[in-house]
């Protein structure tokens, strides 16, 4: 039987949403954040060095990072529905999209999260000096990048429903977080109604609802 080790609120969600996609059997071990620090306990440090989520478990087989973990379930158990066919436009698309999701995507959204962590949490008599700091950070390159990047996925998903075109991916699963993510921090309809539409496909497909039945209470709060 295939595990996932699922923190709450977390990247393992996705993880979740394409195995019921796969039509997958799979059991949930389940693990909640630190109430303080909001980061993943010691326990999954058992399972994997790391202690991120998500991991899988597949008869002994543990595997982390959502990129390698979607490319190992998709390559062993899709039946041609999640990966576009070998050479052709829409394979190359579903390569890049699989790895922009986090190398260039997560990377400025995390980004402006530990920037807002520094201007609200940082002790009072430093806030105003790292609040001028963290917002000149902001202004001068993590709000321009994100316009870009957010502008660019606008762009795509504006000339196909999917990232990799008319047929949904699990490429779309990767992207999904990131894209979560940020509609928690901005309203993505005002101004990219298209993400916006994204996201309300997916939410609308059984498979996802089914991960969230299963995955259980799933929120991605501003600023947190």
């Amino acid at each position: 039987m295939l595990t996932v080790h699922h923190l709450e609120n977390s990247r393992s969600q996705r993880i979740l949403w394409l195995l019921e996609e796969l039509g997958i059997d799979y059991e949930i071990k389940r693990y909640g954040r630190d109430k303080e620090t909001m980061l993943a306990p010691p326990e999954l440090r058992e399972i994997h060095p790391l202690g991120k989520a998500p991991v899988i478990d597949d008869n002994g087989l543990v595997i982390a990072e959502s990129g390698a973990i979607i490319e190992y379930l998709v390559g062993t158990y899709d039946k041609g529905n999640l990966l576009p066919a070998d050479g052709t436009p829409e394979r190359l698309a579903y390569t890049y999209w699989l790895h922009y999701a986090e190398s260039s995507l997560m990377s400025l959204l995390l980004l402006s999260l530990v920037l807002g962590q520094i201007e609200t949490k940082t002790p009072a008599l430093i806030r105003p000096i790292a609040r001028k700091i963290a917002q000149s950070v902001r202004s001068a390159y993590v709000d321009p990048n994100l316009e870009r990047h957010f502008g660019y996925m606008e762009s795509t998903l504006q000339q196909s429903t999917w990232f990799c075109g008319e047929q949904m991916t699990a490429a779309d699963c990767q992207m999904s977080f990131a894209i979560e993510a940020a509609e928690a921090r901005t309203d993505l309809g005002e101004r990219y109604p298209h993400l916006a539409a994204f996201l309300d496909r997916i939410r609308a497909r059984p498979a996802y609802k089914a991960a969230l039945d299963r995955g259980g209470h799933y929120e991605l709060l501003g600023g947190s």
